[in-house]
């Protein structure tokens, strides 16, 4: 299977190939430029020598040609950038990942987008295509640290099944992460905004909490 992702020379972008990559997954780097992303995957290719990580470069609708796509851009790019390559995404799983949230002072609040979640724009953005969403609560450190693990359950929703299926496969390809399916796209805006008490959280500790569901069978 081949994933493109869009936006993926930030930090989120970069990190998710460089985790899919070491999984066994085809992934295509996409950015608004070209160039761009050919350095970021260039400087992915060097920092893991030891590893053969399939990795392409291209432009965010190059990317969109892949099987399944994830949308990596900050959260309010995140629609437009879907619409932009709404035709090459026509009939395919589109992941979004984003969080809405702004830092005010020492805190972290969740903002409240358009249709009520980052995934509700995006799918509003791309109506023929089946968006998912997933990732909210896994730093883009730790993805891209494909040294390391990332030990986290990681909560999947969407109004299609077959989305709900593709992306829980994904997910789950990736050692220590556990795919919970969370029901319908609704539930992305409690999902994604709880992202902002994870990171006060970490703050306030000074570490990385992840979450954990019990009661779940194995």
């Amino acid at each position: 299977m081949q994933i493109g992702v869009l936006g993926g020379t930030g930090p989120a972008g970069s990190g998710l190939a460089a985790r899919l990559a070491s999984v066994g997954f085809d992934v295509v780097v996409g950015s608004r430029s070209r160039y761009r992303a050919m350095e970021v995957r260039d400087r992915l290719l060097e920092q893991h020598p030891g590893r053969e990580l399939s990795i392409e470069a291209g432009d965010n609708h190059a990317a969109s040609s892949a099987d399944v796509v994830f949308i990596a851009t900050p959260w309010d790019a995140a629609a437009s950038t879907a619409s932009e390559c709404a035709d090459a995404l026509s009939g395919k799983v589109v992941v979004s990942m984003a969080n809405a949230l702004a830092r005010v002072g020492h805190e972290f609040q969740p903002l409240v987008p358009p249709r009520g979640s980052v995934a509700a724009s995006v799918q509003a953005a791309v109506p023929r295509s089946l968006v998912a969403a997933t990732l909210h609560h896994v730093p883009a450190k730790e993805l891209g640290d494909i040294a390391h693990p990332v030990e986290s359950d990681v909560l999947v929703c969407s109004d299609h099944p077959s989305a709900t299926a593709t992306t829980i496969d994904i997910v789950s390809k990736i050692p220590d992460l556990r795919a919970v399916d969370a029901g319908e796209l609704s539930n992305a805006a409690p999902i994604e905004a709880f992202a902002a008490v994870l990171l006060q959280v970490n703050v306030k500790y000074r570490t990385r909490v992840a979450i954990r569901f019990t009661g779940l069978p194995h």
